[in-house]
């Protein structure tokens, strides 16, 4: 038993020190790092999906893919218009600080704004691991219940900001937003949440609108808040 935990303590002190490295060439870069996270199902790939179509023109981003197997979601953000980098991870239920690391080297950070990380879909295991992003965003979705962030504590905890998308299928669930919104503020009363819907646009103003305002942060040079 002694061995394992020494084992498991230098396996996260390295990737620490990996996510801190990361951190610092994105800073020095000046690009925003978004780190999404998301049960599957949630909207993740849809709304990186909108987020291309509608702030290509102004915005040079790119997007890091995580999942189990293919390359679908990856696809499907390049027919959005933006690059994208597909990351398998075979039975891995998270991306790590070193596949991030690695997968650098396909893109230009002095060419970009903004760099999304799309995780695999997973609300435990994504949740423990800092990438050196910026921001950890984490959505759910109304069909996946209103009970969703005191199932999943810990990364609704420690995320940055909050989004609530599929909102026009309110009238077909059981779903309370006032639940939900007490639920969250128990546990993270400071996050932004954004309320939206991918499918008919719905709020998504306001997500772009963070966006914005996260990418002049970041290329102003102001530090990360890591939680």
């Amino acid at each position: 038993m002694a061995k394992r935990i020494r084992l498991a303590k230098r396996v996260v002190a390295e990737s620490d020190r990996l996510a801190a490295r990361l951190a610092e060439t994105f800073q020095q870069a000046g690009v925003f790092v978004a780190n999404l996270m998301s049960s599957p199902g949630s909207g993740k790939t849809s709304l990186l999906e909108e987020t291309a179509r509608r702030l290509a023109p102004q915005l040079r981003m790119a997007v890091i893919e995580g999942d189990l197997a293919t390359d679908r979601d990856a696809q499907r953000i390049r027919k959005a218009g933006i690059p994208a980098y597909q990351i398998n991870t075979g039975g891995g239920c998270h991306l790590s600080a070193r596949q991030i690391l690695d997968a650098l080297d396909r893109f230009d950070l002095a060419a970009l704004d903004v760099l999304f990380i799309e995780n695999v879909g997973n609300l435990i295991c994504p949740a423990e691991f800092d990438l050196g992003e910026r921001r950890r965003i984490v959505l759910a979705s109304t069909p996946e219940g209103d009970d969703k962030p005191i199932k999943y504590p810990v990364a609704f905890n420690k995320a940055d900001c909050i989004v609530l998308n599929k909102i026009d299928l309110l009238a077909a669930t059981n779903f309370s937003r006032d639940a939900f919104l007490g639920f969250v503020r128990g546990l993270n009363p400071a996050a932004p949440l954004i309320e939206l819907s991918c499918r008919t646009g719905e709020g998504l103003d306001a997500w772009l609108d963070y966006v914005r305002a996260e990418r002049r942060a970041a290329a102003s040079g102001a530090p990360r808040t890591p939680k």
